[in-house]
């Protein structure tokens, strides 16, 4: 079937703009033609790339452009200005020169925003849209009209504001996309009033950018497309202005498997939904959302023990879609909630074999429930869970790679010769490690930095692999916050080796920084576990 079918969605992905103006949004150059790139794999059908001439990194963006094989590259702006004509305008000029294959302009859309906010008539309005929309057209430039508040306008003024996305159309716009800018618009007026335009323009000329301020924005689009609409604006991860903009991170598997459409992204691409998801994280330096529908680490996760036992007979009991058809994978939850199925589920998934009615597997569970008891939690320690389990259900397979006899810590705070303020941490480790005893000294911007270097340096001369091993992340929970300074904490610390694997440990204790030991321990043994 050809993308002229009814049956196809255009997928307009705006992050490189749209998700830039979120609070914490920084993305550098090489960010921009990595995204781009990545989206174009991807199967996104256009990629807005920002606004040329509105700033610095947008102008270098596009005086080299990505070089794209699916997707087309889009440049965003404005209508010529009040009182002067499309030729006469060095901004509209300057974007319909720019190298790419569709331009998308902003015209209001809403007779308040013309007469209140631009101070304009309504008939210059009009004749703006017209202009602008026919400089993109007759430059070759696939042209679209980003209706600006075209709900709002709608239900304040019908006649004009379906005015408005007329004149796109007859000034040769191929796409008139409907916006709902302040985001404060329900599914069911989305779908009436875009049933209604569509009886005027072809759904299949027809856009929908939807704002995320009422937490309806995938909603407000799916209607959209439930009503007619073949083009689909959004940011990766949702990412936007306020409350951000449409999600097409769950608006793509909504198309494709809940509706039945398709998109560029297709079957054979749609299992990379998650990996795309995640590099937008990783480019803007921010965890992922982990209830993030589809492709968060809890998306398929189970806890409960009923939960598990039915997912072992049937995973549609409690799951919507197989994991895997957007890339993620289900994750057995372990807890003191956690039934025998939760566990020998989530053993199966680490290839440790056991008797499910041996005195082995409830010997597990019972120090499973008696470590919670006193704070520790696996649900986000997947590699101390793995370690306990070896532990306890083929202890000769996981060998104290090293003892610890003693540690000890300092911190020293003064003023130096400058008078300013400066810490130092040093720690000393004594470890026996094949039989040797091991003495070192470390220093490091704190004391668990200290820790962790001072046991490394006892250490790498057997392990010489730990010393790639990097600390990527470090987490403490006050357990007891009643019992004030005197309270129990727990330390989560996340690790990466050379190879890019990456886990996370947990240790409980009155002292955080024993606590941060025991997950300092269980992250160097579980490397040491690993082939490679």
């Amino acid at each position: 079937m050809s993308k002229k079918s009814g049956d196809y969605v255009y997928l307009y992905d705006s992050t490189l703009r749209d998700g830039a103006q979120a609070r914490g949004v920084d993305f550098t150059l090489s960010d921009k033609h990595a995204i781009a790139k990545a989206l174009d794999e991807f199967g996104i059908d256009f990629i807005e790339g920002g606004w040329p001439g509105a700033n610095p990194l947008d102008e270098a963006f596009f005086s080299a452009p990505p070089k794209l094989k699916h997707s087309k590259l889009t440049a965003f702006g404005m209508t010529r200005r009040a009182g002067r004509s499309a030729s006469n305008d060095p901004q509209l000029q300057d974007l319909v020169q720019q190298e790419v294959g569709s331009i998308c302009i902003v015209g209001k859309a809403w007779d308040f925003q013309v007469e209140k906010a631009l101070g304009l008539k309504l008939e210059e309005n009009i004749a703006m849209i017209a202009d602008s929309i026919h400089a993109v057209a007759k430059h070759g430039k696939e042209a679209m009209l980003d209706a600006e508040h075209f709900f709002d306008g709608y239900k304040a003024n019908p006649a004009f504001a379906m005015r408005c996305i007329e004149t796109a159309l007859q000034s040769g716009a191929r796409w008139i996309v409907l916006c709902d800018t302040n985001g404060g618009s329900m599914p069911s007026e989305i779908h009436r009033i875009v049933s209604h335009v569509t009886k005027h323009i072809p759904g299949t000329q027809l856009g929908i950018h939807c704002h995320n301020d009422t937490e309806q924005a995938v909603a407000n689009s799916l209607a959209a497309v439930e009503a007619g609409v073949r083009q689909v604006q959004g940011t990766m991860n949702g990412i936007g202005e306020r409350c951000g903009n449409a999600n097409l991170v769950s608006i793509i598997p909504n198309l494709m498997l809940k509706m039945g459409l398709r998109t560029g992204v297709g079957e054979h691409k749609l299992p990379h939904l998650t990996a795309q998801s995640r590099m937008i994280d990783e480019r803007l330096n921010r965890s992922p959302n982990q209830n993030a529908a589809y492709v968060g680490v809890a998306a398929f996760a189970h806890k409960g023990g009923l939960h598990a036992s039915a997912i072992v007979k049937d995973s549609r009991t409690y799951e919507h879609i197989a994991p895997e058809t957007v890339g993620n994978k289900r994750t057995i939850i372990v807890s003191d909630k956690a039934g025998r199925a939760n566990v020998v589920m989530r053993l199966k998934e680490l290839g440790i074999k056991c008797d499910e009615s041996g005195p082995e597997l409830e010997k597990l569970i019972s120090e499973l429930k008696r470590r919670e008891a006193e704070g520790y939690s696996y649900e986000g320690a997947a590699a101390s869970f793995e370690l306990l389990a070896r532990r306890v259900l083929t202890p000769n397979n996981v060998p104290e790679f090293f003892k610890l006899q003693s540690f000890r810590v300092m911190d020293e705070r003064r003023f130096n010769a400058h008078g300013k303020v400066v810490t130092l941490s040093e720690a000393t480790a004594k470890v026996e490690v094949k039989g040797e005893q091991v003495m070192t000294v470390a220093e490091g911007n704190g004391p668990v930095n200290a820790l962790d270097m001072a046991l490394r340096k006892a250490l790498s001369s057997h392990y010489p692999v730990l010393e790639k091993l990097v600390l990527t992340d470090y987490k403490v929970r006050i357990l007891t916050p009643e019992a004030g300074t005197r309270a129990i904490t727990r330390v989560l610390i996340e690790s990466r080796d050379e190879k890019g694997r990456v886990w996370t440990t947990v240790g409980v204790s009155g002292n955080v920084i024993d606590a941060s030991y025991g997950a300092l321990h269980d992250s160097l043994s579980y490397r040491l576990t690993l082939r490679g």
